[in-house]
């Protein structure tokens, strides 16, 4: 059997976690006092569950159209920013009066990983490439990172504040799901 490469970040999480992100890359989560050879036992033991998910992802690559598949330039990726500092904080204003929270900064940044995020302090964080989302792909994004005002986790009681906003959120999770790697894989693989 040919042996994965894969990357490993740690942190302060609690279990082991495999991510197959663009280009079929693969990041294995893992919190800091795990072992190296529990993390390659861990690895070999889903080799076939990363073997499928990356043959979804090339499948899904090869379904795309020409423009989706086009490397992002650094001067597409600062467009991109500035629409969505004129786009998201209104949106943000909106849905936190809506649902009765508060929040601080917004900040705007092209992630690798995420599409958004929520500190403890209420600063939100979210992802420039959100920009080239549908609109209510944005609308969930904001109301998602929103809810964490309410819930700084992903229990049931936070699912609950998302559907209580946006009854059909699975549908725009499910876009963000099979688009969302393009996307990404558009920004990494970036233009001068």
């Amino acid at each position: 059997m040919e042996e994965l490469n894969y990357a490993v970040r740690r942190s302060d999480r609690r279990t082991l976690a495999i991510e197959v992100g663009a280009g079929g890359r693969v990041l294995v989560r893992a919190p800091r006092w795990v072992s190296e050879r529990e993390i390659r036992s861990f690895v070999s033991a889903h080799a076939d569950w990363i073997d499928a998910a990356r043959k979804r992802m090339a499948a899904r690559q090869a379904s795309l159209s020409e423009e989706e598949r086009t490397p992002l330039s650094a001067r597409d990726i600062r467009e991109l920013g500035n629409q969505a500092v004129r786009d998201l904080p209104p949106r943000v204003a909106r849905y936190a009066k809506q649902m009765g929270v508060t929040y601080g900064r917004i900040t705007v940044r092209n992630q690798k990983t995420r599409w958004g995020s929520c500190s403890r302090e209420g600063n939100l964080n979210f992802n420039c490439l959100l920009m080239l989302a549908p609109e209510q792909v944005r609308d969930y994004v904001v109301v998602h990172e929103l809810c964490h005002r309410k819930q700084m986790n992903h229990s049931a009681r936070f699912w609950a504040e998302v559907e209580k906003v946006m009854p059909d959120y699975r549908v725009q999770q499910k876009w963000l799901s099979d688009h969302g790697p393009a996307l990404i894989a558009r920004m990494l693989n970036q233009v001068s």
